[in-house]
């Protein structure tokens, strides 16, 4: 598929291998229970690591490809059930900071078109994510983005 907004296509995603797609329990060399995986998922978010760094880390350093194969439930999931999910979605956390970065830099280089052209895109793609959120009840219907707030939303 091409891009949004580039007329190139883009590099192929990675892919979970096949066996584990098809299967609705985790292999049997997972050597961490249900109950295990939930409890450090909890402690790696009271770290302040993200839900895909959370991920990433489960993968790389405890073995364990899929939480949503172990536990039943994704990671957002599980943070929600122990009240420590944060309340904007990641995705849009990060263009979020994104585009209070693309701010930072065109306050200093005022002339700078090809960053003032993406943080446009990026904004796009912040009031569209934010569209789609408040469709899916993510969001609360009133929530707007608004680059002066956005600054306080991601220190607090």
């Amino acid at each position: 598929m091409a891009r949004m907004y580039a007329r190139r296509r883009g590099r192929s995603g990675s892919k979970r291998p096949f066996s584990l797609r098809l299967k609705e329990k985790p292999p049997e060399w997972v050597e961490m229970t249900a109950e295990e995986v939930e409890d450090k998922v909890v402690a790696l978010n009271n770290q302040g690591l993200s839900t895909s760094q959370i991920g990433i880390l489960m993968r790389d350093s405890y073995s364990v490809p899929s939480i949503a194969l172990v536990t039943g439930k994704k990671i957002t999931r599980i943070l929600k059930e122990w009240d420590s999910a944060s309340k904007l979605p990641e995705d849009l956390q990060n263009l979020m900071r994104k585009a209070l970065k693309l701010r930072k830099h065109l306050g200093v280089n005022k002339t700078d078109i090809h960053n003032k052209r993406a943080l446009q895109l990026t904004e796009s793609k912040i009031r569209r994510l934010v569209k789609y959120y408040i469709r899916e009840k993510v969001l609360p219907v009133e929530w707007k983005y608004k680059p002066e707030t956005a600054e306080v939303v991601m220190r607090g």
